[in-house]
């Protein structure tokens, strides 16, 4: 067997002082967040928000205020979301087994879900435009991502399919219960869900797009890129592949992306019928 990369087994615990234990996969959430609170803050000085006076202006406190119902969003959504998407008929006959988050299983699709539920609360508690709300959000969600995918390399989780030996990144998972090579598709997504959607979504909304414009492209980008990566990752072993040879990653990935389309074409039209109306 030619030379392979092996997973280097990285402990999950960062740092144990007596029976408390800081994890690895923590820390990542918590760069996350911090991530996202500087961003918020450079999102304060970008088109439109910058130019917003009065009742309109943005603040730290309201970057602050998303953050926190984001996490929540994030939290009780992808628990949902998990329940609902991937395992229904065993929390269906568990549910108490649904509140026990400490066991592992969230999805990103819930928690998206969550998310947005926790931007519609925010802008009708602040009297703001939801698109408005969703446009500020967007590009500042990438890099949490990516912090996320980082976790899950370090817990040696979500590891990819079986690649050819010749590929040099291929890796060895012994956990996976195989020593044939695989695709390292946390750092794959890392790449594209994260560092690549981040550059584009961070470019395309410093210039003032119409309103909604910006989330749009973040639908249409993360699962565009979502929907390669599942090519790479490995299925849950409970699901495999599913219909048409896809993931259910994968189709779950088709009604965001198509969302994305209609929501930015709606977004420009919506944009040029209010023009037509102020100067008729």
């Amino acid at each position: 067997m030619p030379d392979m990369l092996m997973y280097p087994h990285i402990d999950p615990v960062a740092v144990q002082i007596g029976p408390l234990a800081v994890h690895w996969y923590g820390i990542t959430y918590l760069v996350a967040f911090g991530l996202f609170l500087f961003l918020g803050t450079r999102r304060l000085h970008h088109p439109p928000f910058k130019y917003m006076t009065g009742e309109r202006a943005w603040a730290r406190k309201d970057v602050e205020d998303i953050l926190f119902l984001g996490v929540l969003g994030v939290v009780v959504g992808g628990r949902i979301g998990y329940c609902l998407f991937y395992k229904p008929g065993y929390y269906l006959s568990h549910p108490l087994e649904i509140l026990a988050v400490w066991q592992g299983g969230m999805s990103f699709h819930g928690g998206l879900l969550g998310v947005i539920g926790s931007m519609i609360w925010f802008a009708r508690s602040r009297k703001r435009n939801w698109l408005e709300v969703a446009d500020f959000v967007a590009p500042c969600v990438p890099t949490g991502l990516a912090a996320g995918r980082i976790g899950n390399f370090i817990n040696g989780e979500l590891w990819g399919r079986f690649a050819s030996a010749d590929l040099p990144w291929a890796m060895v998972f012994p956990q996976s219960g195989s020593m044939l090579p695989r695709h390292p598709s946390q750092i794959y997504q890392f790449l594209m869900e994260g560092l690549l959607l981040f550059i584009i979504l961070w470019l395309y909304a410093r210039k003032e797009r119409k309103p909604g414009q910006v989330a749009a492209v973040f639908l249409i980008g993360y699962g565009a890129f979502r929907f390669i990566a599942e090519y790479f990752r490995e299925p849950d072993d409970f699901l495999g592949i599913l219909s048409l040879g896809m993931s259910m990653g994968q189709w779950l990935c088709i009604p965001m992306i198509v969302a994305g389309v209609l929501m930015w074409v709606w977004c420009g039209k919506r944009q040029a019928y209010a023009v037509q109306r102020t100067t008729a």
